[in-house]
């Protein structure tokens, strides 16, 4: 039975990123605690760009180079967790400690879905097992086309295109 990971709260990863920052003698600013909050109260995973639009749709300006420092100091602290699924650019989403999960990667869209699954984490270490190795992690990312895309798809197909295909790079 997969599930969907549980939530994280963001305040907590707002004082831990406040803590973090206080115990290096680090200067938090208010555009780093900006950056980090976008981040830390979003279910998406965003992108610099994302991050950049949702700061200025709030009225705050933060440099694109102040954001990326921002997010390395980020996933430094552990605090987030960055992302390449193959689509040219980074995604980042908050990291906590019970929030190991799996991603599901739509290729027409770009729609990320996070899951949880105890048959998944009892299957690498029984697959680890048999090979003698001693599980420390893993990543899974299955890439295929989402519920919505392939609706729209049939939905295409029905209207005459007789075209459907999933987007290569």
């Amino acid at each position: 039975m997969t599930s969907p990971p549980p939530k994280l709260d963001g305040k907590e990863l707002l004082d831990r990123f406040r803590k973090y920052m206080r115990d290096r003698n680090l200067p938090l600013t208010q555009q780093r605690q900006a950056v980090a909050s976008v981040l830390f109260f979003s279910d998406e995973h965003l992108s610099a760009e994302d991050i950049e639009s949702a700061l200025r749709d709030d009225g705050i300006r933060v440099g694109k180079a102040t954001i990326y420092r921002t997010l390395d100091l980020l996933v430094r602290a552990a605090l987030i967790s960055e992302h390449d699924f193959g689509d040219g650019f980074k995604r980042y989403e908050p990291r906590g400690v019970t929030s190991h999960h799996e991603h599901l990667i739509c290729l027409e869209c770009g729609k990320v879905v996070e899951f949880s699954s105890e048959r998944i984490e009892r299957m690498n270490a029984l697959i680890a097992d048999e090979h003698g190795f001693r599980h420390h992690h893993h990543r899974l990312a299955i890439y295929g086309v989402c519920h919505e895309c392939q609706d729209n798809a049939a939905v295409t197909l029905e209207a005459g295109s007789g075209r459907r295909g999933v987007k290569h790079e």
